[in-house]
């Protein structure tokens, strides 16, 4: 790996690197004009006259549905946080301690080995955590390999900063969404610094087996470079596949660990994520990356620190039947899904959601009559029914869809009738 795609970087290079990557203060724009800002497109095109409630099935944001609302643990951990009057000063840069051993405490539950506090990194959610890795990473010329279909907020942030060419891999329906790892070895070459892997997966709502992330860990070894574990989605996992975190296999390949309480806890809005280099070799210390991610963070803004603060009470007191209820709900919405799906002969969905908050499903544009593809369903559909759904162009494919399973199951039952009338509709006459 010291020999491979990571190399050590002077300061005063990491320094210029990191101003490039991150002065810019368009790039959340930039996001906007995908998931966010299609959204929000959608959301103009409804008829403010359909008496009908909107059902909004094109987000990632659980907590506006009424059977989602997190643990109390957690909302009295945040009062009492903020009322000790002890977290109103500035986080350090890597987050207060406590924050840090309570997130190694937390993900040591399910690894080989142990992290220690100084190996987590405090970020203000998800998205910065992801800012962070992919900046460190970043020198003339390099790729990272990310998933197709995937989110769209890292391809962004490697192609706007300019160093980083976004090559993709498949996903593969008929595999369960599985990586087409022969794909993942054509595509790389001496510049590629790092693989993206999110599980449970968003767009797919797929959760990969043991087996298949050892197989990952061993071609990303092969090739000499990173994994970048997306797990934001932790544990949501309610198929027959366990979830199994990719820092498992980090004595084989070194792991870069991205999470949050933001989905687990219901709480995208509280904005707390972390960064973790699960790599008990030592090797990103070795390379330079860990001091990279230290001087990064030294110019990021830090997160909210009486969130902080409630971090340990929150990752240790939560009960398991709030999890259990959470899981029992989404594994409902997920047959409901699944079997609404099927009766809507122009629309199919090749895999019953496994974990995390969504399911793809193709759309068979051949059996419409005036629509041509998965944008303007999306539009028409908004504009017909008052459904919100987001096209799959915005997630890397064409003329599919990406679709929320959290809601409650009468929501999802009254979209789904939706969406059928809708596509009968416009359905081509024989």
């Amino acid at each position: 790996m010291e020999n491979g795609s990571i190399k050590k970087q002077s300061n005063q290079q990491l320094q210029a690197m990191v101003n490039h990557n991150l002065s810019s203060t368009t790039t959340t724009a930039a996001a906007d004009l995908t998931i966010r800002g299609i959204m929000t497109s959608l959301r103009e095109n409804i008829n403010k006259n359909d008496p009908r409630p909107t059902v909004h099935l094109g987000h990632g944001d659980p907590s506006t549905f009424l059977p989602f609302r997190t643990a109390t643990v957690a909302e009295d951990a945040v009062v009492d946080a903020l009322r000790t009057g002890n977290y109103n000063c500035y986080s350090t840069t890597a987050g207060i301690l406590p924050a840090r051993r309570a997130v190694a405490d937390y993900l040591n539950r399910d690894l080989p080995y142990k992290l220690s506090p100084d190996d987590v990194y405090m970020t203000l959610g998800c998205s910065q955590a992801i800012e962070v890795t992919l900046a460190v990473l970043a020198r003339p010329g390099a790729n990272i390999l990310m998933p197709r279909p995937g989110y769209p907020f890292y391809e962004i942030h490697a192609s706007r900063n300019n160093n980083i060419e976004a090559r993709h891999f498949d996903l593969l329906p008929e595999e369960g969404w599985e990586v087409d790892l022969d794909a993942v070895e054509a595509l790389a070459d001496e510049n590629t610094v790092a693989i993206v892997i999110i599980n449970p997966g968003n767009p797919c709502g797929n959760v990969f087996s043991y087996q298949h992330l050892q197989k990952i860990a061993e071609t990303a070894r092969k090739l000499g470079i990173v994994v970048i574990a997306d797990e934001v989605y932790d544990h949501l996992a309610f198929g027959s596949t366990p979830y199994v975190p990719m820092g498992v296999f980090g004595s084989i390949v070194p792991v870069i660990t991205l999470g949050s309480i933001s989905k687990r806890w219901i709480v995208p809005g509280w904005r707390l994520g972390w960064l973790v280099t699960s790599d008990p070799n030592g090797i990103l210390q070795k390379s330079g990356i860990v001091d990279s991610i230290k001087d990064c963070l030294e110019i990021a803004c830090r997160p909210v620190t009486f969130i902080q603060g409630a971090v340990p009470r929150i990752l240790e007191k939560t009960n398991g039947e709030f999890f259990s209820n959470i899981i029992g709900i989404l594994r409902e919405a997920a047959e409901i899904c699944y079997d609404g799906i099927q009766e809507i002969p122009f629309i199919t969905c090749p895999v019953k959601a496994q974990g995390a908050i969504f399911v793809m499903v193709k759309l068979n544009v051949s059996l419409l009559e005036d629509i041509k593809d998965d944008m303007e369903f999306s539009v028409k559909l908004a504009k017909e029914e008052s459904v919100l759904v987001l096209p799959g162009i915005a997630v890397g494919m064409r003329n599919w869809l990406r679709i929320t399973i959290a809601a409650d199951s009468a929501t999802l039952e009254d979209a789904l009738e939706r969406i059928k009338a809708f596509c009968h509709r416009h359905a081509k006459r024989q």
